[in-house]
């Protein structure tokens, strides 16, 4: 099977997108398919990549971030597509690569990995107003995207809730690949007493006390001044509490303002080095998440593998994964039952982990076989 992806996030400095795709790589070749990536980059070139190519289309830079860069050949992007003899074509976002996508005459699917409304809509306005008004306030875009998946042969979520929700809102084509994690790099063997009692130390506690973790973006929509402000809340009665948060992000401002109002929280920066993170991640004692947005979930889901008991939000993907591991969840945005949310899991209140989340290479096999199903009466 010959796939093309028109992935307009795919750029050498970039983050999750680019290990996905580059995961996607090994996936195709060891399942004997072969995979072009058409992306948008500096200059026109091809570079090979095991398992296929990448095909860059000279486009110009982003203007708010200049790692990446936004398609703006519409031709040179079909002629790549045509040249590249595709079975399948996909377009990773709803955006620029959609819109020059589904005018190709072949087998096409829509991969769609964040939900806006929910990110940018309910994060701002789910304590004001209930997330249904919320929806119905989004119906012009809601419409557009209907109408964009009815050009395509199917749409792929990363995970059951945005498929669900998808489908709620008309895509009668969605369905649900969730995501997975890579092999072997999270695990409660990566546990290291050393690092957690330096970790502790960072945060001002003494190392028998207790290492909150928390690992996302800064974004508005993971959230973190909700989960700071819940940790402020459990230390005013447990001073024995540390709280790490990895990452780093546009919303920077605004987590280090919560974190100058609050004792016992260390920041450290984004770290790209897996193993480092999966040892991090292991020496917690309890993770916390904010986001209600969530596709699937995979920091959440990083720390189920890990052993660690979540907390997070009610909402979104990683609630799923929540909901079947070990868990408290708290309403969304809720700093008060977030709290308490951290309070029980502390005291022991969790369910017990029911599975470990799938793999990388689950996702990936799910993933293939629907497009080989979707191809096959073709051929």
């Amino acid at each position: 099977m010959r796939i093309v992806d028109v992935n307009g996030f795919y750029a050498q400095a970039g983050g999750g997108v680019r290990r996905y795709v580059d995961a996607k790589f090994l996936a195709a070749e060891a399942r004997g398919h072969w995979l072009s990536v058409i992306a948008p980059g500096e200059r026109d070139g091809r570079q090979a990549r095991p398992g296929g190519e990448v095909r860059w289309i000279a486009s110009p830079p982003m203007p708010l971030d200049p790692r990446y860069r936004r398609f703006a050949d519409r031709r040179a992007v079909l002629t790549a597509v045509d040249a590249a003899r595709p079975d399948i074509v996909e377009a990773s976002s709803p955006w620029t690569s959609a819109a020059i996508t589904a005018s190709w005459p072949g087998t096409k699917a829509l991969v769609f990995h964040q939900d806006v409304v929910a990110a940018y809509g309910h994060t701002a306005l789910d304590r004001l107003l209930p997330r249904p008004m919320i929806d119905a306030m989004a119906l012009p875009w809601w419409a557009r995207l209907r109408r964009l998946a009815r050009r395509f042969d199917v749409t792929i979520a990363g995970g059951d809730w945005l498929a669900d929700r998808l489908r709620a809102h008309g895509l009668a084509n969605a369905r649900a690949v969730p995501f997975g994690l890579e092999p072997g790099g999270f695990g409660p063997h990566r546990r290291d007493p050393a690092l957690r009692a330096g970790l502790l130390t960072r945060c001002g506690v003494a190392p028998d006390g207790a290492l909150l973790l928390a690992v996302s973006r800064f974004h508005p929509e993971k959230r973190l001044p909700t989960i700071i402000d819940a940790f402020a809340r459990v230390r005013r009665l447990r001073g024995d509490l540390g709280l790490v948060i990895v990452g780093d992000g546009l919303a920077r401002r605004g987590v280090e303002r919560a974190v100058r109002r609050t004792s016992g929280v260390a920041l450290l920066g984004r770290i790209d080095d897996r193993p480092t993170l999966a040892r991090i991640v292991a020496s917690a004692d309890l993770f916390v998440h904010g986001s209600a947005a969530e596709t699937y979930g995979l920091a959440v889901a990083e720390a189920l593998a890990s052993g660690l008991t979540v907390v997070c939000p009610d909402y979104g993907g990683a609630a799923d994964l929540a909901t079947a591991s070990r868990s408290r969840l708290y309403r969304a945005g809720d700093v008060r039952n977030c709290a308490q949310a951290i309070i029980d899991a502390l005291a022991g209140g969790a369910r017990p982990a029911a599975s470990a989340p799938r793999g990388l290479d689950d996702h990936f096999a799910d993933l293939f076989a629907g497009y080989e199903a979707l191809i096959t009466p073709a051929r």
